[in-house]
């Protein structure tokens, strides 16, 4: 951890408290770097997958079929050839 001394918008800093239900100037902050980084993280991942999309390198219809990869009984997996 490092210690550093900024000026803060006191209005933005509830705000986000209240947010994140933190009750801390610490802990917002770290909080809210902790939020910001995962967000960019899943947007870029997003934007990986898209791409992946749009070049047929991921297909989304059979990532949604539940059916492909849910037990149906004894372990076994439909899609797999277990049970086929």
């Amino acid at each position: 951890m490092s210690r550093t001394v900024i000026d803060l918008d006191d209005e933005a800093l509830e705000a986000a408290a209240r947010e994140l239900g933190t009750t801390t100037k610490r802990d917002t902050i770290n909080t809210a770097l902790r939020e910001v980084t995962a967000r960019y993280r899943r947007l870029r991942s997003l934007e990986e997958a898209r791409d992946l999309v749009a070049e047929g390198a991921l297909d989304v219809d059979l990532l949604l079929d539940k059916r492909a990869y849910r037990p149906t009984s004894a372990g076994n997996v439909r899609g797999t050839g277990a049970d086929e």
